[in-house]
């Protein structure tokens, strides 16, 4: 089945936020998933395993490095 998940990263207390947001496009565009990058939020679409553990990776990594931001994300339900 695929999923589809709609994120938006937004970096907090950074003077370059956009250098932020690019690295986790780059990131996602390496991955086993369908980007599609709009102006407010990036969609992939990929199995499930892959969509949580891309989004599980992006949160561990940003809090690792002790970053502040706001990631929000919402699912569709699964497709056949």
């Amino acid at each position: 089945m695929t999923t589809i998940a709609q994120l938006t990263f937004i970096p907090l207390y950074t003077d370059h936020p956009k250098e932020k947001v690019d690295e986790l496009l780059e990131f996602f565009v390496q991955e086993d998933v369908d980007v599609e990058i709009g102006h407010l939020s990036t969609t992939i679409k990929g199995d499930k395993e892959t969509i949580f553990a891309l989004i599980k990776e992006v949160y561990d990594t940003m809090s690792a490095q002790d970053e502040q931001f706001r990631f929000h994300i919402e699912l569709l339900s699964p497709m056949a």
